[in-house]
């Protein structure tokens, strides 16, 4: 007797089959359903090593039909010296009904354009409308991917990019954005940039707050997306407790977030959180008061990205004919 079959798909695969405009509006749907209460909790389980450290997502959702994902990534900081990628590792898709393995997937490219899809999908419920200048701290994919997610939602048209490694924010502000509309150019002093900045994004892998209140300005929308475990931070307590905190998932940003070292501080409460993106999503909390609100997006990235983007690249591949059938039992 032999089961079902499984679809293989390479990171290949994956970028041929999804889009950035196709990642934004999945993952507003998952966030619209789980505000609405139609989702499982997601869960995540983590573990450190030596050199760095594995983590496990996992959530159910009912899309075209009832799906479950898990994903399993590694993020190794010093494996760029090794010619590795810092972040890999696979998607497991199961059929929620039957448990049936669907589909087994790299995880690169779908964490980064999930990840950048909430940043957007953030943006667009939180920052002001007419956002026009940004400041990205951290040029690896994810900053790369943070600005041509935020243009396509708000009227983006400078950015100014800022990296530990000068070389690496040159090489981002080389490459053309939005067909050259946007200009992108490399900061000479990211505090000066993010003070005239209607957005800033964080996206490093930081062990230590960096980003504070004298260094935003009122009204600006703060993407923090760096801190996806109990180690790192960029966010000041203090400027969590002054901002309206709208983490993805409150428990999970209270547990690996920058709100999790706010809450240790003693500066926040969960009470404090204003919301969920979810529930501002789905129209039940109100996310920004007014244009004059400091708004700061906790994103530590929900198994709920991963599958609304999984369950695409899957039924797309399913109708092409992509990847490679394999037998697991």
């Amino acid at each position: 007797m032999t089961g079902p079959s499984t679809l293989l798909l390479t990171r290949m695969d994956v970028a041929s089959l999804v889009s950035m405009d196709d990642c934004i509006d999945a993952v507003e749907q998952a966030f619209r359903m789980h505000g609405e209460g139609r989702t499982s909790e997601p869960g995540v389980l983590g573990m450190h090593v030596e050199r760095g450290g594995f983590h496990v997502k996992a959530a159910a959702m009912h899309l075209s039909r009832p799906y479950f994902a898990a994903k399993l990534n590694a993020n190794f900081p010093g494996n760029p010296a090794l010619g590795l990628p810092t972040i890999q590792g696979v998607i497991v898709l199961s059929d929620a009904d039957t448990g049936a393995t669907l589909a087994l997937m790299d995880s690169i490219e779908v964490t980064i354009l999930r990840t950048g899809a909430a940043t957007a999908v953030a943006a667009r419920h939180l920052a002001r409308q007419d956002s026009r200048i940004m400041t990205v701290i951290g040029c690896g994919n994810q900053g790369r991917v943070s600005i041509g997610a935020i243009a396509m939602v708000r009227p983006i048209e400078s950015v100014f990019v800022w990296d530990l490694d000068s070389g690496r924010a040159a090489n981002l502000a080389s490459v053309p954005v939005a067909d050259g509309r946007i200009r992108v150019q490399v900061a000479t002093d990211w505090r000066d940039a993010s003070r005239q900045s209607d957005i800033v994004v964080t996206c490093t892998p930081s062990r230590r707050a960096f980003l504070g209140s004298a260094d935003v300005c009122p009204g600006a929308f703060v993407a923090a997306v760096g801190a996806d475990n109990p180690e790192k931070q960029e966010i000041e307590p203090a400027l969590m407790a002054s901002a309206a905190v709208i983490p993805d998932i409150v428990a999970q940003a209270a547990s690996i977030g920058d709100l999790r070292h706010a809450i240790e501080a003693g500066v926040m409460t969960l009470g404090d959180v204003r919301a969920d993106l979810g529930s501002v999503v789905a129209g039940r909390t109100k996310g920004r008061a007014n244009n004059n609100e400091i708004v700061v997006f906790d994103s530590t990235g929900t198994a709920l990205q991963d599958v609304a983007v999984a369950v695409i690249v899957y039924e797309r591949a399913v109708a092409a004919g992509a990847g490679m059938v394999i037998a697991l039992a």
